[in-house]
């Protein structure tokens, strides 16, 4: 076997946090991959003390660097990752983890923090194609994503933001308003009144099935189950 090839260096913590090379903020890039599929999940920040605790509790911890603080990855969600091996890069300026994941890596409920795609394809400027712009049957999907995303982080002045924080009798109350609205638009025939309600109600069903912890996928499951079982009957 090529040793140059192969090469693997046994490191304390102690040796390894020495190796790295920390930026001024005492921060190194860290790239997650899925160690089975190899798949990219996505790029987050280490500092010494959360490299310390993921490799002392074999999960990843990383450096939040606009909560300024320590968080371990799929504490609150589930969506936790197993390390299965850590290397590093030629220059020690970049950590490379593989995982065993569990759930999904990105926050907004996609597989991987990578879901958009750069067309190359049309000869002018790069453009960022989205899961919902290449499909538009992706559009709810890519609403789930993001009221998950906003459950999350609670960005200041965001409407998702202030339902959640008020929670599950404020959401209940607009889900009942909407549904109202959606009947009254319905009874007088005003199509356009209809769809910009059903937008508005479909939008507030959808956080109230985040809050409880219902998915857009649970719901077309059991749709596609009833279907199923009328064509058997």
């Amino acid at each position: 076997m090529d040793q140059n090839n192969n090469e693997q260096t046994l490191f304390t913590l102690e040796q390894l946090a020495a190796t790295i090379r920390w930026d001024d903020k005492g921060l190194v890039s860290t790239i997650i991959q899925d160690a089975k599929s190899k798949d990219v999940l996505m790029l987050a920040y280490m500092n010494k003390e959360s490299l310390q605790q993921s490799i002392t509790s074999g999960q990843t911890w990383f450096w939040s660097r606009s909560r300024n603080e320590l968080w371990n990855k799929g504490a609150t969600s589930g969506h936790t990752q197993t390390i299965s091996w850590l290397r590093y890069d030629c220059d020690a300026d970049a950590l490379l983890i593989g995982v065993e994941q569990t759930g999904s890596a990105c926050h907004t409920d996609h597989t991987s923090c990578f879901y958009r795609q750069a067309d190359l394809t049309t000869g002018g400027p790069s453009t960022l194609v989205d899961d919902a712009t290449m499909n538009p049957a992706m559009i709810l999907s890519t609403l789930q994503a993001t009221i998950a995303e906003r459950n999350e982080l609670r960005p200041e002045g965001a409407y998702t933001t202030y339902l959640f924080e008020k929670g599950i009798d404020k959401i209940l109350k607009k889900v009942g308003e909407e549904t109202a609205e959606v009947i009254i638009a319905a009874k007088n025939r005003d199509i356009e009144e209809l769809r910009y309600e059903s937008s508005d109600l479909i939008f507030h069903l959808m956080v109230l099935w985040r809050e409880s912890g219902l998915t857009l996928e649970a719901v077309l499951e059991e749709l596609s189950s009833r279907h199923l079982k009328k064509k058997v009957e």
